[in-house]
Formats: structure tokens, sequence, C-alpha cells
């Protein structure tokens, strides 16, 4: 493996086509890795998520994720990006579910809850502008340069401490669109689907 493989967890509630398909759009390597022991720590990991957070959590436990993650994220500091229920899972807890998270960041998901009377749609779902609240690698802090990003989510992320949020986002009030916390970042948006934005932070990806 290079500097330019992105490990790609399949674990069984991935949308794992697209994202490596992207991946080796922009330049790099994608590598998807079907079982723990095949999993290499100090190269980059990607944890891509769709469905419910307790089901997420079910497929990383009972295939054995568990152990091996901790030590190449927590331990071993490797670089490590969470899409959509990824970024979730990576979270303390979610309203969602039931089971504990990752706890790799001090957070939780919570549901978008509106007035019955509201315009407002759940799940968010559809392009939506995001702001950078923080400077990071993984996204332009130009203020001229747009920022659209797909989204499909009825959970949101909420960090207990703000330092971590690097973008919001705002679907009936501001929400978190993504956090960095030392080697780990999560992303709420699909950047596999945002065409030139995703491709942008999946380049930079490749260069943290």
């Amino acid at each position: 493996m290079t500097q330019s493989t992105i490990q790609i967890i399949d674990y069984g509630a991935g949308n794992i086509a697209s994202v490596a398909n992207m991946i080796d759009y922009v330049g790099g390597t994608p590598y998807v890795v079907s079982s723990p022991d095949k999993l290499k720590c100090g190269v980059k990991i990607l944890l891509p998520g769709v469905g419910a957070f307790d089901h997420g959590m079910s497929c990383l436990e009972e295939g054995g994720w568990l152990p091996v993650l901790d030590e190449c994220v927590q331990m071993k500091r490797t670089p490590t990006l969470g899409i959509c229920l990824g970024m979730q899972l990576m979270c303390k807890s979610s309203e969602e579910g039931h089971r504990p998270g990752l706890g790799w960041v001090d957070a939780s998901a919570r549901r978008f809850a509106f007035p019955d009377d509201s315009k407002l749609k759940v799940p968010h779902m559809g392009w939506n502008r995001v702001i950078v609240s923080k400077p990071d690698a993984l996204v332009s802090n130009d203020p001229e340069t747009e920022k659209r990003f797909y989204f499909v989510h009825s959970y949101y992320v909420s960090c207990a401490r703000e330092e971590d949020v690097i973008l919001q986002c705002h679907h009936g009030h501001d929400f978190v669109a993504g956090f960095q916390r030392d080697n780990i970042w999560g992303l709420q948006f699909h950047p596999e689907k945002s065409h030139k934005f995703g491709m942008e932070v999946f380049r930079r990806f490749l260069e943290v």
C-alpha cells in the first residue's frame, strides 16, 4: 500500500462502490477491506455508512471490527474519515438507537424535529451549502469558494466541544456538517455524490 491508498471498511452498512469509484477518479487507490484482519494501521481509513445507527454498530461489533479499529484509530492515530452514518457512528450515541457508538468524538446524533405545519422535510435530502467554522485540511477556507454538498439524513450530529466543529449547515437550524478531532474527521454529507465539491474533499484527504 502507498500514500495514495485509502482503506474502505466494508462492514455491511456502507455505500462501497461509489466511494471507491470517486477515490479512484481523483487519483487515489481504493482498497476495500472486508475483514478486520486485513486492516493495516497507518494507512488511511474511510468508514462509510448508510442506514440505521444500531444496525451499523451491530455490523461493526459482530464483524469483529471494534478492537482493530480502536487500535488503528485511537492508539496508532491513523487518519480516518467517516461519512454520513459513518460520521454518526464515531459519536458516543444516537437518538436513533440504544447502542453506544464508537465514542471517538464527544458528540451525539439527534433527530431533526419540526412542527407538523412546517414545510421542512425529514429526511434532509438534496444539495445544501456549508459554512467553514474552522480552517481544516479537508476543505478550502477561501470565502469566495462556494461549498455545496449532497445530504441524505434524518439525524444530525451535535458536538460537545465547539472546537471540534469544522463545517456547519442549515436545515431549520444550524447543525454540524463536519467535525475533526486529532486524526479523525466526520462529514455528514456524501462527498461521493457531491461532484466537484466531493472530489476536492477526497483529494485533500489523500494529502493529510
